[in-house]
């Protein structure tokens, strides 16, 4: 690496991290900031957007504040598919920030049925309330017709320096975005009841959008990138075939596909990882909605005291003793695409106790990336050689042995675990100085810890074989239940 030390700031769904990195040093200075969403009934989910912006100027001045060292440029990563409507002229929020988590616009999703496989071979990405597009939609027909509705990005940046950009890895987060051409699709934008509206310019990801001085001394943005796909960099910029899988809020794999768009047929998603000099990169997504947040919900139970207490717990019984966790709480993503079903858990016992638990929720985590994993080989057509980790909950061995057991390959832990502020200070580096390579913006991968099979693969498959057919039980009880639900509605009020 090369060049002066660079600013680059996390804007995540809990909170948002900023790093000062330094070529020569590593990190020399950090700085956090919470963010609290409002978790609603009916699987709404919403922030404050000005929340968002003031934790982004809060952890920026803090690193900056704590490496005491002057910056040559700045780097934001963004949530990727959070969005609100905003005014344009005085940059103020006109709504609040529906959270990529939110489900409300399952109704604009359903209307789109019969459009659903031509907007995914359009966009790479289903017809799914998980996505930018469905919820621009709902805000247009339920919220507010004024100002622009965006991706959080977007906001952010025009609060930064005034300018009206996205980059190509966010945008094509909305369900919007032509995957060919990465530009704007006229067909999903009027599919969605879009047509008509001003969208920020696609812009690569490693182009300098404008200065701000909310951090304090006037700096150059010169970075942008969705979380996810900084993660894939900073991890699979020294090896093109790695896959990588983050551990956070949800569970996302990853894995790079090349200069070509890939449509998945397994139910991952196809997107663009990155445009670094007008050179695009695609990859495959998967996602598992609930990691951190099932934790979260265990340690409400007062199951555990929280996520560090994973291994102490789980440690103390040797399996799951016979209990199946489903931890699909918002429902599940890839490779299944079912938001209408929930989690369950099976196989309880009066013996059951909160090793058991805890256990049969690390299997559930790890038994969605397995999935993930697979799905992905399948449509590389090629097998992975390992995984590689990161995220804060790969601080429980318990969680990362289990996974490397399901998986039955080696699971390499990031070193540095804010893997998603590396790739965007890359990036931003990359902007700053237009003549580095990738190899050079981007630190050498190097894992902490290696975590190989401890269990045979049949033992492995029969845990497996468990979880599936949990699952299968559940979309046939929830299409049941929506099968049910139709006809009673088509009674016409016979109560």
């Amino acid at each position: 690496m090369t060049g002066g030390a660079v600013l680059a700031v996390d804007q995540g769904t809990s909170g948002t991290k900023a790093l000062v990195l330094c070529p020569e040093r590593g990190v020399i200075g950090t700085g956090t900031a919470p963010v609290r969403p409002r978790h609603l009934p009916g699987g709404l989910v919403e922030v404050d957007p000005r929340e968002l912006y003031d934790s982004v100027v809060i952890a920026g001045r803090a690193a900056l504040a704590e490496a005491d060292t002057p910056v040559v440029a700045v780097g934001l990563a963004n949530q990727g598919e959070t969005v609100l409507a905003w005014d344009p002229a005085t940059g103020e929020p006109l709504t609040d920030a529906l959270v990529w988590q939110d489900r409300r616009a399952a109704s604009v999703c359903a209307g789109l049925d019969a459009h659903a496989e031509e907007l995914r071979r359009l966009t790479g990405l289903p017809v799914d309330p998980y996505f930018a597009a469905p919820k621009m939609a709902w805000i247009r027909r339920h919220a507010t017709g004024a100002g622009v509705v965006t991706t959080s990005d977007a906001w952010l940046v025009h609060r930064l320096t005034g300018a009206f950009v996205t980059d190509a890895a966010t945008a094509g987060r909305t369900g919007l975005l032509d995957l060919d051409t990465v530009t704007w699709s006229e067909t999903a934008l009027d599919l969605y009841g879009l047509g008509g509206e001003s969208l920020p310019r696609v812009v690569d990801c490693d182009t300098p959008v404008g200065t701000t001085t909310a951090f304090g001394p006037a700096l150059p943005l010169t970075g942008l990138l969705v979380d996810q796909q900084a993660a894939l960099l900073t991890q699979s910029a020294d090896d093109p075939a790695a896959a990588k899988c983050t551990y956070g809020t949800g569970a996302f794999l990853l894995a790079q596909t090349g200069p070509e768009p890939r449509r998945a047929a397994s139910g991952l998603v196809s997107c663009v990882a990155w445009r670094l000099g007008g050179s695009v990169t695609h990859c495959l997504d998967g996602q598992v909605y609930t990691v951190a947040s099932a934790v979260r919900w265990l340690t409400d139970l007062g199951v555990i005291s929280g996520a560090a207490e994973l291994d102490a717990v789980g440690g103390a019984v040797p399996d799951s003793g016979g209990v199946t966790f489903v931890p699909a709480f918002a429902g599940l993503a890839a490779p299944w695409w079912r938001g209408d079903v929930r989690g369950s858990l099976t196989g309880l016992g009066l013996d059951t106790g909160p090793g058991h638990l805890v256990r049969a929720l690390c299997e559930g985590i790890a038994a969605q990336v397995v999935e993930l994993a697979a799905a992905a080989a399948s449509d590389r057509g090629a097998p992975l050689t390992a995984l590689r980790a990161d995220g804060g909950l790969t601080r429980s061995a318990l969680l990362m042995q289990t996974q490397a057991d399901l998986l039955q390959l080696p699971v390499e832990v990031a070193s540095l675990p804010d893997a998603t502020a590396l790739g965007v200070g890359a990036v931003a580096r990359l902007g700053h100085h237009p003549g580095l390579t990738l190899r050079e913006a981007v630190p050498e991968w190097k894992p902490s810890a290696v975590y190989e099979p401890r269990i045979p693969a049949d033992e492995a498959a029969e845990r497996l074989g468990r979880f599936r057919a949990e699952v299968s039980a559940l979309v046939e009880r929830s299409a049941g239940a929506g099968r049910a639900g139709k006809a009673g509605g088509a009674g016409g009020g016979a109560l």
